[in-house]
């Protein structure tokens, strides 16, 4: 559902980000109009989840089979005591819609995959991959190419994360370009059970997430598209890598033959 206006409402509500000389009313509504997909509701998925809805977005869809479980508390800041034991994705949207009832929520309590992958990112306007796993990683990668919708991917494990982003609307490189993927030697998954993570530094990511998608949708300002950021969370420092089309890539190789935009 679209608008071409703001309530009143709507327009108390966010009037902090309409004052902003970049937003506007135009960057607000682009936003109250968005469609966008989130791809797992851990402690990346929950950061910026709570932020897109508190910022007015539209739509958001979250996607998660997983159940809330105490250990999940100290950096999954969405949830709470009483939401052990049920899905992650409803649990959100639950707090999503107490937090800002003028959005709307969709809960898919599933592993997104083949199919039902390709259709909601069909739909979505941009995808927040907040998964843990190559797998679902290099699916949604795949997924966003094909329908040249843009992806903002974060991870984030023990003291450090990273954050990448891509427009698929235009010639770009993709996820598979930075971490290529082999049959003879896959990429072993990494997670917080096994490595342990600092909630902050997961925190930070979830929202630079965030706001790389209220850009993008708004139009406005550097999104860091094509760029790898890494960040240390025991120093405080950021590194910063331009990313490079991989002419080989399996899947972004040939988009040179590719219509976009």
């Amino acid at each position: 559902m679209t608008t071409d206006r703001l309530s009143d409402t709507a327009f108390i509500r966010y009037n902090r980000q309409i004052m902003l000389e970049e937003m506007g009313e135009q960057g607000q509504l682009a936003l109250n109009n968005a469609k966008v997909l989130i791809v797992g509701a851990g402690g990346l998925g929950s950061a910026a989840a709570m932020y897109l809805a508190a910022a007015g977005v539209g739509l958001l869809v979250i996607a998660d089979d997983d159940e809330v479980d105490s250990s999940n508390l100290q950096r999954q800041v969405i949830y709470r005591e009483t939401d052990i034991s049920l899905n992650k994705a409803q649990a959100a949207c639950d707090q999503l819609s107490a937090l800002n009832p003028l959005v709307r929520t969709r809960v898919v309590k599933a592993k997104l995959a083949g199919f039902q992958l390709e259709m909601e990112v069909q739909q979505a306007d941009i995808v927040l991959d907040c998964s843990d796993n190559w797998a679902t990683r290099y699916a949604v990668n795949q997924a966003c190419y094909q329908h040249q919708t843009p992806l903002i991917a974060g991870a984030s494990i023990g003291w450090r994360g990273q954050l990448l982003a891509f427009d698929f609307r235009q010639i770009s490189p993709c996820y598979q370009c930075v971490f290529p993927l082999s049959a003879e030697t896959p990429p072993q998954d990494q997670n917080c059970r096994s490595n342990g993570v600092m909630g902050p530094v997961v925190g930070t990511i979830g929202t630079l997430q965030a706001l790389n998608a209220i850009k993008a949708i708004a139009g406005v300002g550097d999104v860091g598209f094509g760029l790898l950021q890494q960040f240390n969370g025991l120093t405080g420092k950021w590194q910063q890598v331009s990313v490079d089309a991989d002419s080989g890539c399996p899947v972004c190789g040939q988009q040179d033959q590719r219509e976009v935009g």
